[in-house]
């Protein structure tokens, strides 16, 4: 799905908002099975740990009723939900009861998105006609084609407002916002993460060994702008090889796929295809690779990161088979589409530990494998949420790295196979709560109930971009 822009067009917004207002679905009842899941589950029946609840669903509807749904950030008592023909802004003050404010329709997959107080920053990574929210999908090939970052002022929740566009190379497959600070502290920098190069893409081409930095004055972001392209590869990055199965080849790095930024220790974490890397942000302008580790046996595609809150440790992914299949099996077994426990030193040197996968087997037709998820703010313990597509969302500790273990999921049984990919895109923790972006079934609000994270509950953020870590305060 690569697609090469050469010209940026200016940023005249044509798009659809909708305010739509719909309520929510309550999920609770004799239908759920506590304490069934994997291949004991029906079409579309739900499963769920005793400890997680499911209190809403808000299905698809309106201008995106048709898109995937993608990826999520938070601020105050909205979330920002991506879909590949948008996004939506939802009102979760009220977690049994979400409402959507707004939809708006603007084309260009996979829409990964973040906030920053009144903006909002959207990756587009497929080659369309102009930079426009009216644009057409068109071939990669073609000079005067756009892809890259859309910024949106939404300082009016409800009447989202285009900003500006920035053009970068190869598109922008996902980005991560990391602030400035110091004399940069009025800045945003968007770290953004593309790959696949090609020599018949003109604005993508060989070597693409880099990342791409989008500067952003937040007083002034219509002058925002690509300010450097670094070379984090200059050895062309891990080449790929053949693997015990064809999906299961190694990725060849040819740019990155994802990067997670702990910005108080001045560090990111850098998935980037067949490398796993740690880099020092402490110039935001000037980012270094200060470690690069690969794994050679057992990862095909090393897809997110994801450190511990005091930076000792960094889960890494692997997206065995791109999402699109169904790796969660006993014929796949425990060590390949899995989670990767690496320890990290003080002079960010990484050491893998262990690998974690959800020890709860799916059916043949329901993709699932190692995506997105976030910390759960537990002083003295490592405890995460993440999403596995139909393999659902999985609550899992790691605070003893060799015996990682899962504590509490919730997960739906295959949709029907006439309805292909689907399944958990993203779940994360914001202020009390687990919020999942499901691809096919909309929105979903879960409570996790324990001890352990009752304290958690008390951590109140009024913004979240998961792949730009806070500094929790834990009580």
């Amino acid at each position: 799905m690569r697609k090469r822009p050469a010209l940026a067009v200016a940023a005249v917004a044509a798009m659809i908002v909708s305010g739509v207002g719909v309520g929510s679905a309550t999920a609770d009842g004799p239908d759920d099975r506590v304490g069934v899941s994997g291949t004991d589950l029906l079409t579309d029946e739900i499963g769920r740990s005793a400890n997680v609840k499911h209190l809403a669903n808000l299905a698809p509807s309106g201008a995106l009723a048709e898109g995937l749904g993608t990826d999520m950030a938070f601020q105050d008592d909205k979330a920002f939900v991506g879909n590949y023909d948008g996004f939506s802004i939802i009102d979760v003050r009220n977690p049994k009861k979400p409402k959507t404010l707004v939809q708006v329709s603007c084309p260009g997959s996979q829409n990964d998105i973040s906030v920053s107080g009144d903006l909002l920053y959207l990756s587009t990574d497929s080659s369309r006609s102009d930079d426009s929210c009216a644009s057409t999908s068109q071939p990669a090939s073609q000079k005067e084609s756009w892809e890259g970052i859309k910024i949106f002022d939404i300082s009016d929740v409800k009447n989202p407002r285009y900003l500006k566009s920035v053009e970068t190379a190869c598109g922008s497959h996902t980005h991560t916002l990391v602030p400035g600070k110091g004399k940069t502290k009025g800045n945003d920098y968007l770290y953004v993460s593309s790959y696949s190069p090609r020599a018949e893409y003109p604005d993508c081409q060989t070597p693409h060994d880099l990342i791409s930095i989008v500067k952003v004055d937040k007083s002034a972001p219509e002058q925002s702008a690509v300010i450097a392209t670094p070379n984090l590869f200059p050895d062309g990055g891990n080449p790929g090889g053949p693997g015990p199965t064809p999906i299961a080849n190694r990725s060849s790095t040819t740019g990155c796929h994802d990067l997670t930024a702990l910005p108080h220790k001045n560090l990111a974490a850098g998935a980037c295809m067949g490398d796993g890397i740690i880099m020092d942000i402490k110039d935001r302008e000037k980012p270094r690779v200060i470690e690069r580790v690969q794994d050679n046996e057992n990862f095909a595609f090393w897809h997110s990161a994801t450190f511990n809150a005091d930076a000792t440790k960094v889960v890494f992914t692997d997206e065995l088979g791109g999402g699109g299949a169904a790796t969660c099996d006993a014929e796949t077994g425990p060590n390949r589409g899995a989670n990767a426990i690496y320890s990290l030193s003080k002079l960010g040197k990484l050491t893998f530990t262990s690998y974690y996968k959800i020890p709860r087997h799916q059916t043949e037709t329901e993709n699932c494998v190692a995506h997105n998820g976030s910390l759960i703010p537990v002083a003295g313990r490592d405890i995460m949420v993440q999403s596995w597509y139909q393999g659902g969302t999985s609550v899992w500790d790691f605070t003893n790295s060799k015996k990682p273990k899962e504590i509490g999921y919730f997960e739906r049984g295959p949709l029907p196979e006439s309805e292909g990919i689907g399944g958990t895109w993203s779940s994360y923790y914001y202020n009390g709560h687990i919020f999942s972006s499901d691809i096919a079934r909309g929105f979903d609000v879960l409570k996790f109930k324990s001890a352990m994270t009752k304290k958690a509950d008390r951590v109140i953020m009024d913004e979240l971009n998961p792949q730009s870590q806070p500094r929790y305060k834990v009580r």
